[in-house]
């Protein structure tokens, strides 16, 4: 699998293309906007989109998705039932913070903790890490060792939990619990930012290494 990073928004969202290099087909992950980076990137690869992968409801990571799964005529899978609250804001939240007007929508696939979610010969297992929003969800390939984490975890750092629903201890307990268990050696991309490992996070992040009081 290939995992190219389109930073997206004025915020500089890390927007996923992933490849199944056996099949070409894709996933799109949180297609926050400028979507002709994101078509010009499909084109480069020539690949075929095969669905659209939601992390959380914030509208940098998920303004696009419906206008590109129309575009492609693919379904929108993710992320956890209760982001709900988050989607149905988005013509509020694109006033908020100045992005273009965006519809609320329904996924085509609501994910729960434990789904698999798949394009082409890919496989990516699916968590439910609430605390940034109460319904962000985690994509991980355990074969190829990469997780897709949206905002719960940072190159030093961690999600903000200041925002409606934010909680502090659940994102906590989501990276204790749910992402370190996984493995030092697990590559991720986070939602804005430079890729590190959980391993390195471990070791170094100011707010959840081993050192660090829960």
């Amino acid at each position: 699998m290939k995992a190219f990073i389109i930073p997206v928004t004025p915020f500089q969202q890390n927007c996923s293309l992933l490849i199944c290099e056996a099949t070409r087909r894709a996933a799109i992950t949180d297609p926050g906007g400028d979507l002709e980076l994101i078509e010009r990137a499909v084109a480069n690869e020539s690949v075929t989109v095969e669905k659209i992968l939601l992390t959380h409801g914030h509208i940098d990571h998920c303004a696009g998705a419906k206008t590109l799964a129309e575009r492609y005529g693919v379904p929108i899978e993710g992320p956890h039932r209760d982001e709900r609250f988050w989607i149905d804001q988005l013509p509020t939240q694109s006033t908020r913070f100045g992005f273009p007007p965006a519809q609320a929508f329904e996924p085509d696939r609501w994910l729960e903790d434990g789904d698999t979610v798949q394009f082409g010969e890919e496989t990516l297992d699916v968590y439910h890490c609430p605390g940034h929003t109460p319904g962000h969800v985690v994509f991980v390939s355990t074969r190829h060792r990469l997780a897709i984490v949206g905002d719960v975890l940072f190159a030093g750092s961690i999600g903000r939990t200041d925002f409606p629903r934010g909680n502090h201890a659940d994102l906590i307990r989501s990276i204790r619990e749910k992402l370190w268990p996984l493995g030092d050696d697990i590559t991720f991309v986070p939602g804005h930012g430079p890729t590190s490992t959980f391993g390195e996070e471990r070791r170094t992040n100011p707010y959840v290494s081993d050192g660090v009081d829960a």
